[in-house]
């Protein structure tokens, strides 16, 4: 497995693109920091980055890359090599190159400037983000032989996390405003890694008092020992559970 995760890592460094997108991520950080010296307000503006960007980053070019090396992927299972190996092997390297190229970039600017406790939970959801919606790419790459329909189940994840979501979330909650919807609201914003994220890096803000009742209850259970806990179970879940699936149909389908 180590071998398949150092040829796939190299190869994505050939095609440059990694390398181009950690000297963007740190150019922009460094950028951001340059205008305003309060760390606070880049935080809240890498935000908008990890919320949306490098989830669509992360989803498109895995599933591209994922196409891109079906040949290597058939030549490797001509091997005697199990197939979960080679599927987590490929997972591995495209996981590990997109963090790192993540870390890199925003990670070092925000250590320069200092690093705050918010800051660090940025790079975290960062992280997690990058690894779940790489989970996704997988499963969608998997689910169909045709480059473009994987492309557009790809691209559809995408939408629906980061804007179909919010949506139905607003929807709900002026539908049923007259009810107390703080557990409820809880359980939806834990079925969307991106709002999951969104929620904690808001609290971790202070924006929590423009919030209202609601803001305080959800300040009240993330603030806490066990919210923590659970918003990272949640969050790795959203790794899991995707990249179990496609694992499973990838050892089953048929090349």
């Amino acid at each position: 497995m180590n071998r398949i995760i150092k040829y796939v890592f190299y190869d994505m460094l050939r095609t440059r693109f990694i390398v181009l997108y950690t000297a963007l991520l740190f150019v922009s950080t460094f950028a951001m920091f340059q205008i305003d010296s309060d760390a606070d307000k880049v935080v809240m503006s890498l935000l908008n980055i990890v919320l949306m960007v490098i989830p669509l980053i992360s989803i498109v070019f895995t599933t591209i890359h994922f196409y891109n090396s079906y040949e290597f992927i058939e030549l490797m299972l001509a091997q005697p090599i199990d197939r979960k190996v080679i599927f987590i092997g490929e997972y591995l390297a495209v996981v590990s190159s997109l963090c790192i190229a993540f870390l890199i970039g925003c990670g070092i600017p925000i250590f320069l400037h200092g690093a705050s406790f918010t800051a660090l939970t940025l790079l975290f959801c960062g992280v997690i983000l990058t690894m779940g919606f790489v989970s996704l790419a997988f499963l969608a790459s998997v689910l169909t032989r045709d480059k473009a329909k994987a492309i557009g189940i790809a691209l559809l994840f995408w939408f629906y996390f980061s804007l179909i979501y919010d949506g139905f979330l607003l929807w709900f909650v002026y539908a049923f405003s007259d009810y107390p919807l703080e557990k409820i609201t809880l359980t939806l914003i834990a079925l969307n890694p991106v709002d999951l994220a969104r929620v904690i890096m808001l609290l971790q803000l202070d924006i929590s008092a423009l919030m209202g009742y609601t803001g305080a209850f959800y300040k009240d259970f993330f603030g806490s020992s066990l919210g923590v806990v659970l918003s990272t179970v949640v969050l790795c879940l959203w790794i899991i559970i995707p990249f179990s699936i496609s694992l499973r149909i990838f050892s089953k389908k048929d090349l």
